[in-house]
């Protein structure tokens, strides 16, 4: 975790299973957080540390010389942005406001517009890694807007995370959050259906995964999700409901630039069919819950 030598004062509206540890990481880097969550209790562990709790998101931004927001989707980051006692509220010129949220390119491009329009800068900023590497810091940043204002703020995002990289003007953070909730969700559906295959002939999924994990097969994917899957333990680290949301709005996007995406579509019809049987909380290995409903089978044991 790299520690700045200069601190800044960071706001940071959205204390939620990522945002909570990536708050106290910036905080731990040595910078002074000033938080809000509308359960203000989950910002206890982060004024323990010499955080501050703020009654609102105006209240932030008053505060704070950058603000990270980390909410579930658009509207939500629009209402935290603009409603009554929101960020926009606090805010003056010269500030900026990073959204580390997974949204839609269009409305992260629809926020910097607004925002420049009261001279504040805007940063789409989504990341990957799930909850163990938001607690150690080692989570992964796509970073879209203006270079001058990515190398203001690439150190403070470095104390969140691993690699932090700047891939295009705003909006293109999350065009490629996008590509690689894709790839994951397909990822999870291919190591389940390739497991069940394997149960129904007969043999242990785990071995399976000792066996291929160190070729071309092999993945973090694999690696993070294989247990959780033999365990049949899937206790959120990334909700499926969330997952859904991302590949709305991959589906979104792929319609308005006429991208055909045939396997992204399957694993959100999937995800789709576990909702509708009370799983949309389940951590998204749960996909493999699909292929024991279908195949009349477990993957445990």
């Amino acid at each position: 975790m790299k520690r700045k030598d200069s601190s800044m004062n960071v706001g940071f509206v959205g204390l939620g299973i990522m945002g909570k540890p990536m708050s106290i990481n910036v905080q731990k880097a040595g910078h002074t957080v000033y938080a809000f969550d509308f359960n203000i209790e989950r910002a206890n562990d982060l004024v323990e540390l010499g955080g501050v709790a703020c009654a609102s998101g105006k209240e932030v931004a008053e505060k704070s010389d950058v603000i990270i927001t980390m909410l579930p989707n658009s509207p939500h980051v629009e209402a935290a942005l603009f409603n009554e006692n929101g960020i926009a509220e606090g805010l003056s010129a010269g500030k900026c406001v990073i959204d580390m949220s997974s949204i839609a390119p269009l409305a992260s491009r629809d926020f910097a517009k607004r925002l420049e329009e009261i001279g504040v800068d805007f940063l789409d900023a989504p990341v990957s890694g799930g909850e163990p590497k938001a607690i150690d810091g080692t989570i992964a940043v796509m970073v879209g807007g203006k270079e001058e204002v990515f190398a203001k703020y690439e150190d403070l995002l470095k104390t969140m995370a691993s690699t932090v990289t700047l891939v295009g003007e705003v909006g293109a953070g999350n065009i490629t959050k996008l590509a690689n909730q894709m790839i994951v969700a397909i990822n999870i559906a291919g190591v389940a259906e390739a497991y069940s295959l394997a149960k129904k002939a007969g043999v242990d999924p785990s071995r399976v995964y000792q066996a291929i994990r160190s070729g071309l097969a092999g993945s973090t994917v694999m690696d993070q999700k294989s247990q959780k899957i033999f365990d049949g333990d899937f206790t959120p680290g990334f909700r499926i409901e969330l997952h859904i949301k991302d590949l709305q709005n991959v589906m979104d996007t792929s319609h308005g630039v006429n991208v055909s995406v045939p396997f992204s579509s399957l694993a959100m019809e999937i995800m789709q069919s576990l909702k509708a049987h009370g799983h949309e909380k389940d951590d998204h290995s749960g996909i493999a819950e699909w292929y024991e409903m279908v195949n009349d089978m477990k993957l445990q044991g």
